[in-house]
């Protein structure tokens, strides 16, 4: 079995590995989150004085500072980018509530200023915490190294120093400091941030070793060979850049729209104004009906119609664990149609259990026998697979006799004297092996079919003879049966899973959960993974991935829509996802699918209920008189009948729906 990750008795402790700070930018830090407290502070002092009568000149200043402090940086923005010869929509709401402030409606002008003025902080706080996590990844990779010279000599430096066809030292529990390969010594390296495996894997002379990833107990000298920036961790943070940028398009149409949509706005209050006028009309009367027009034709009931749904989904989905991180990310969960999977900490618990238990025939021991030997034997380490084995001894009562003369070797096992008896729980033997005993042969033989059943063997030994072998593995989570078949039912296809973990795991995780065979995909690294969600992409499906690790982050953003395991889930994982499952309850993944279905539907309710009020008052307004307090009572009224519509999913009967719908029919 490989060694454990602590050190014999007596011996010097290795260093223990410092997880790097976490980068993280203050919410206060932002201009535009202060500028938007300050807004909503200030309306929040104003409106119960207007509500409850008080003279103007209590809440009329407050109104005013409302406005300068939520409308000065859009209307900046506006301005500089009309100097670009563009018009910002953000610019036309400002011009929209002076407008509505110029005929008598205060409040309503500095609401729609605050609404707006939040909306913009915000979004600035997402993309400074997603720019915090991509930069705070290069904090795994350790600063300095430790480069030996041909001579013998050892030299720290920083690890943006080292060269290609440098050694470099890499002690045990140190991070290996460069992308390279094994030349010297033994050990196992914890790698799952970069593959997902969620065990250590023994590493010797030959194999590749990666920058970030964690040295076990045995010293390694490592090869560099690659620049400290075109490592896989750098590869990682370069990825996560790209792929948020490829969200760019739909922006970009967006804005469109707005641009389209202002300039209409515009020409259309400038030429009800103009028009009258010139025919004629008293210059009081034109601008009076220009600005009924203007509040009428606002797009404020628009903007309720598609957020109530999505906030309400928002927040239902928070109180049932799941954070969904914007409004936009709550619609785009609706227009899945593939889901992909990642294996370790999503599907799997994410730790190894022991699950079996062989004695030979002719060893004497029972089961529990068996278990007893070997846990007493890997008690005094605290490798995954030997803590594996001894929580297996406790779950039975097992009482474990007291282990003298433990020692450990990388990537071989573990000894220790047990009652007298020496005891080895190590590695199984290979066919190379050559051994012509026929209790080796049987022992080999039931560690072959533990193996191809996907899960790790160990021999025991006990006084140099094998006497049983015991099976490990990374037990999926209850859930996981429920949730493929859930989420195949709702997109019509089943599930992917795209996994760094050997084949015949990913092949047997995919047999007990219904996923098939054809859609498992193992052996993956990040840029692996990225490759598999832009096939899905080309084809033209809109992929959903969930995952846990840092090596998921870039298929996380490369993806249509990513959700992150929150329990288990790395800083990067969870910053890049666009929504986060707090309590690990992989179930809550089809049903916010379907409750963002059931928002997207509300949403194209409310739409219909706006675009019909705005046309009727506005074709009003122009072919009649619209007396200014109906126009203000339909616009207003719209806007409440499209919020209280999408508020329908703030009760929890929402929720318990939307599981029912994406559950298995």
């Amino acid at each position: 079995m490989p060694a454990d990750l602590l050190r014999r008795p007596g011996d010097t402790a290795p260093a223990v590995p410092v997880a790097p700070p976490r980068r993280r930018t203050r919410v206060l830090a932002l201009v535009e989150t202060r500028w938007a407290a300050a807004a909503l502070a200030l309306f929040l002092l104003a409106l119960p004085l207007q509500l409850a009568g008080a003279p103007a000149w209590s809440w009329g200043p407050l109104y005013a500072l409302t406005y300068l402090t939520g409308g000065w940086d859009p209307a900046r923005e506006g301005l500089r980018a009309l100097g670009a010869r563009t018009l910002d929509v953000d610019l036309l709401m400002i011009v929209a509530a002076l407008g509505a402030a110029a005929i008598g409606q205060v409040r309503d002008g500095a609401l729609l200023v605050v609404i707006f003025a939040t909306s913009g902080a915000l979004e600035a706080l997402a993309t400074a915490r997603t720019q915090d996590a991509v930069h705070s990844l290069l904090d795994l990779a350790p600063a300095t190294a430790t480069r030996v010279s041909a001579d013998g000599r050892e030299e720290t430096l920083p690890t943006a120093e080292l060269a290609v066809g440098d050694t470099v030292l890499v002690r045990p529990g140190e991070r290996v400091g460069a992308d390279g390969r094994v030349v010297a010594g033994a050990s196992e390296v914890d790698q799952a941030t970069i593959t997902g495996e969620p065990l250590p894997v023994a590493k010797g002379a030959g194999d590749e070793v990666f920058a970030g990833t964690l040295n076990g107990t045995g010293a390694l000298r490592v090869r560099v060979e690659r620049d400290a920036s075109d490592s896989v961790i750098a590869r990682i943070v370069a990825m996560v850049a790209e792929a948020s940028g490829t969200k760019a398009p739909t922006h970009l149409f967006i804005e469109k729209v707005e641009q389209r949509y202002s300039l209409g706005m515009v020409a259309a209050t400038l030429a009800v104004f103009a028009v009258p006028t010139a025919l004629g009309a008293e210059p009081a009367d034109a601008l009076t009906r220009a600005m009924t027009f203007m509040i009428v034709a606002s797009p404020c009931a628009v903007v309720l119609a598609t957020m109530p749904p999505l906030l309400s989904a928002i927040a239902t989905a928070g109180r049932h664990g799941v954070l969904v991180k914007s409004a936009v990310v709550m619609e785009r969960l609706g227009q899945v149609d593939t889901v992909a999977l990642d294996k370790t900490g999503t599907l799997t618990e994410g730790t190894p259990r022991v699950t079996a238990v062989r004695p030979l025939d002719g060893s004497g021991l029972t089961d529990d026998d068996l278990l007893t030997l070997a846990a007493a034997a890997e008690h005094p380490s605290e490798h995954p697979l030997a803590r594996a084995v001894v929580e297996a001894a406790r779950a039975r009562r097992l009482h474990l006799p007291a282990a003298e003369e433990f020692t450990s070797a990388p990537g071989v096992g573990v000894t220790a004297t047990v009652g007298g008896r020496t005891i080895a729980v190590g590695a199984p033997p290979r066919p190379s092996d050559g051994t012509d005993d026929p209790a080796w042969d049987h022992a080999a033989a039931l560690a072959g079919e533990l193996e191809d059943a996907g899960h790790t063997a160990v021999v025991v030994r006990r006084d140099g003879a094998p006497v049983g072998v015991l099976g490990l593995a990374d037990r999926p989570r209850p859930e996981v049966a429920a949730t493929v078949a859930a989420l195949a039912a709702l997109t019509g296809r089943t599930p992917l899973l795209l996994t760094g973990d050997n084949s015949r795991a990913a092949a047997r995780l995919a047999a007990e959960t219904g996923i098939a065979a054809d859609d498992v995909h193992a052996g993956l690294l990040p840029e692996d993974k990225v490759r598999a969600v832009r096939r899905l992409a080309a084809d033209g499906r809109t992929v959903l991935l969930v995952g846990d690790g840092v090596n998921d982050a870039p298929a996380l953003a490369a993806a249509h829509s990513g959700i992150a395991m929150g329990r288990v889930g790395s800083d990067l994982a969870l910053e890049t996802a666009d929504a986060v499952v707090v309590r690990d309850e992989l179930t809550a993944v089809p049903a916010v699918l379907a409750l963002s279905r059931a928002a997207r539907r509300l949403v194209v309710q409310n739409l219909v209920i706006a675009g019909t009020f705005i046309c009727a008052l506005v074709a009003w307004d122009l072919a009649g008189e619209l007396p200014l307090p109906l126009g203000v009572l339909g616009h207003e009224g719209s806007t409440v009948l499209v919020g209280l519509n999408g508020l329908r999913l703030l009760r929890d009967a929402a929720w318990h729906r939307a599981s029912r719908s994406g559950g298995p029919s």
